[in-house]
């Protein structure tokens, strides 16, 4: 819940970034100079880019809770199997583990939207945020009924 309340204050926040930003564009535009006008239009390139940017974000966020509700309807959503330091860190020797089950789990059935998901898990608790988006990506695409994107 306190990750949906900063990111609804992330929205927030860009939203009046990026009126602010898109009135001064007006403003840069109505001046009438050439210079200011494409200075005036790239100003409002940047809010643009910015609702782009809130848009995917979002429907990632929905898409991913979308899979786990299905998957915990299923009794599928990977248990916390990790050990952890004492200061509650996860034990990297143990992450590693549970990441090399997961991808056997993938290769064993590379078109189950299922382990994918739960590969993108074992990568974000190795700490790799990079793949383990581009795994929740292929999960998405193959609920979606869509082939995964080729790296």
């Amino acid at each position: 819940m306190r990750q949906r309340v900063t990111a609804l204050v992330l929205i927030a926040v860009l939203v009046f970034y990026v009126f602010l930003v898109g009135s001064r564009g007006m403003i840069a535009i109505r001046d009438g100079q050439p210079v200011t006008i494409v200075l005036g239009l790239a100003i409002l390139l940047v809010p643009v880019v910015g609702a782009w940017y809130i848009w995917r974000e979002v429907r990632f966020g929905f898409a991913m809770q979308r899979l786990a509700r299905e998957l915990e309807a299923e009794g599928g959503l990977p248990a916390d199997e990790l050990a952890r330091t004492p200061g509650g860190r996860v034990d990297r020797d143990s992450a590693d583990e549970v990441f090399e089950r997961r991808k056997a789990e993938v290769e064993a059935a590379p078109d189950d939207w299922r382990g994918w998901y739960r590969l993108a898990v074992a990568y974000g608790d190795a700490r790799d945020n990079a793949r383990g988006r581009r795994a929740m990506l292929t999960a998405i695409r193959l609920h979606a009924g869509r082939a995964p994107a080729t790296s």
